[in-house]
């Protein structure tokens, strides 16, 4: 076995800690062998000599802040080592391998390697192989690949013969150091003249004068992948391409990926999106591994066994079990269909409702929610979902109908996350925050410390300050204290914004718990349709024109409802035979076809046909 030992150098303290039990307390150290020193480098903080530590998790467990991760691997993975970042540093092992011609879906948890992954293969870091004492140069790099397929890639790499194309994960830097308006930015780069197909297909004639400065964010991510497209390349990387945007634009990234870019090209695509990924992608590599301390490449699967595989937990190719259960989704019946619907109580109902704000009006068909009940909410961005979230909620009064929600304790989780947005400031530390806010969260005996702040990693965030957070941790943090409040009606928009895919599950388990448990209920939109098909027992559909107009249905069944939304998208999706996860059908298939025939957008009368 090889010793890796990790810290998590921002979350270690030795200020706070009581003299670095970390080291008074190793058992190599007390033998007159030292296996973890301060060091001057790390400005005080320990460094761990990984050839010396016996691995016997001392340290580990007394380091208050669980700074320390200290894994044994096996010797024969050391082989894959491609980038270590320094001593007591992330490690990555292997590298999924381009195909012209092919998108290759990646899957996997934040802080695993997938973006450092895209970065080596772009060229933008040289692997160093965790050679940290060692000049590395790109001959050198090639010699540790001779023999591999991934050697021709960085063989045309250094000799210049590809250009690489990147889509960046965080879009809001392009503020930073773009200027003019949408117009101006994209005639300047438009190589392939693709410009005019470009804001017809992703919906952008309403942003091309506005000021990059002043987009939203999913005005960047469209910005962002309509430059990408307009540029000639021979490898594209889209790092997370469907953040900020809702389902319906979703569909037009994807579309417009895997028909716009140049043929026989490479394409690699990180998303936690499944229906996204599974409809983009023709090959999933899937990367798995402790967060922040390693991550491993998997081998490449066809994209509907490998995201199979992802959810059920085990890896047949490499013989690793990367999850102890599996994630299962549920067929669920329509609720008002059921006769378990006269037996349920109403909580919360309203009449029709109409509210206008400046020139965008909302309607809203009349509709209830029922104790125990999870209300999922489907539409595109600009129709109205917030608006109706904040009218049951009550900080917006209607003009014509009213809700029965006055009088009801309500935890509301909004749609846009700031520090202020939850009740806190940017130098408020997290574990204050949680103390003030939501001191269950640290209750070690309790079933949400359990099942929320340790699934979530919130208990490695304590010592940070709120305006240090991530969009992601920030994102988890809101949603853990929403479901911390003592409430009759939990109101969740967008929870699953920012955060991956092992992740989003966890909140939706909380929020299934929660409802379960105490008796009451949650409304939740979002536009991942796998979240909302795994947690929703009805659903209420948006329609309209964004900006301009919505229309709310009242609230109906799964199936119903998922053939009221999709048939207004035009796709089709069908569920998988062994995960019973929702699977888009690919434009023009058998399947697309069968069930457009069968007038059944979301399933078919007999799921048989698909075994």
């Amino acid at each position: 076995m090889v010793r890796l030992a990790v810290i998590d150098y921002d979350s270690c303290h030795p200020d706070k800690c009581g003299n670095m039990p970390c080291i008074r307390f190793c058992p190599v150290n007390r033998g007159g062998t030292i296996a973890i020193e301060p060091s001057e480098e790390k400005k005080g903080k320990p460094v761990i000599y990984e050839t010396t530590c016996i691995g016997c998790g001392i340290c580990v467990k007394k380091c208050p802040f669980e700074a320390i991760t200290i894994l044994n691997l096996p010797d024969e993975l050391e082989r894959n080592v491609v980038h270590r970042y320094g001593v007591n540093a992330f490690k990555l092992y292997g590298l999924p391998t381009p195909i012209p011609g092919k998108i290759i879906g990646i899957l996997g948890r934040n802080g695993t390697g997938k973006t450092t992954a895209l970065k080596i293969l772009g060229g933008e870091i040289l692997p160093n192989f965790g050679e940290l004492d060692k000049r590395i140069e790109y001959d050198y790099v090639l010699r540790r690949f001779r023999g591999t397929e991934l050697y021709n890639h960085f063989k045309e790499l250094v000799d210049k013969k590809i250009r690489v194309i990147h889509k960046i994960q965080r879009i809001e830097l392009i503020q930073r150091y773009v200027r003019g308006s949408v117009r101006e930015a994209l005639s300047k780069i438009d190589e392939r003249g693709l410009l005019k197909d470009l804001v017809d297909t992703l919906s952008m004639q309403n942003m091309l004068d506005k000021n990059i400065r002043e987009l939203s964010g999913g005005e960047l991510q469209k910005l962002a992948i309509a430059a990408a497209l307009s540029r000639q390349g021979d490898l594209y990387l889209f790092d997370e391409p469907s953040s900020y945007l809702d389902i319906k634009e979703r569909l037009k990234i994807a579309t417009s990926i895997r028909d716009l870019v140049p043929p026989n090209t490479k394409i690699l695509v990180v998303e936690h999106d499944l229906a996204v990924l599974d409809y983009i992608s023709d090959y999933v590599s899937i990367v798995y591994g402790e967060p922040g301390a390693y991550g491993i490449f998997s081998k490449i699967y066809g994209v509907g066994a490998g995201i199979n595989h992802f959810l059920q937990g085990f890896l047949p190719a490499e013989n690793m079990l990367i999850r102890k259960e599996p994630i299962r989704f549920l067929e669920k019946e329509a609720l008002e269909e059921s006769s378990r619907l006269s037996e349920k109580k109403i909580l919360v109902s309203w009449s029709r409702l109409e509210k206008k704000l400046g020139e965008f009006s909302l309607e809203v068909e009349d509709g209830e929610v029922y104790r125990s009940e999870i209300l999922g909410v489907l539409g595109p961005n600009a129709i109205g979902k917030t608006t109706f979230v904040r009218l049951i909620a009550g900080e917006l009064k209607p003009d014509e109908g009213e809700t029965t929600s006055i009088g009801l304790r309500i935890s509301y989780k909004p749609q846009f996350i700031t520090p202020s947005e939850i009740g806190g400031s940017e130098d408020d530390v997290v574990e204050d925050f949680l103390k003030k806010k939501a001191p269950e969260l640290l209750n070690m005996e309790s079933w949400i410390y359990i099942d929320v702040t340790r699934k979530l990693n919130l208990h490695k965030l304590l010592q940070k300050r709120l305006g240090e957070l991530s969009g992601g941790e920030l994102q988890k943090i809101a949603v853990a204290v929403t479901l911390a409040q003592d409430a009759d009606l939990y109101l969740l928009d967008e929870p699953s914004a920012h955060i991956d895919v092992e992740d989003r599950i966890t909140v939706a388990k909380a929020i299934r718990r929660s409802v379960e448990n105490k008796s009451i209920a949650a409304i939740v939109v979002d536009h991942d349709l796998n979240i909302i098909d795994y947690l929703s027992d009805r659903i209420i559909v948006f329609k309209g024109e964004p900006g301009v107009r919505g229309y709310a249905e009242s609230p109906k069944g799964l199936r119903k409802s998922m053939n009221s939304f999709l048939s207004m998208l035009n796709v089709t999706f069908r569920r998988d035979p062994k995960t019973k996860r929702p699977r888009m059908n690919k434009p023009g298939s058998y399947f697309d076809r069968l069930q457009r025939e069968l007038g059944e957008y979301y399933y078919t009368p007999k799921e048989e046909v698909f075994e």
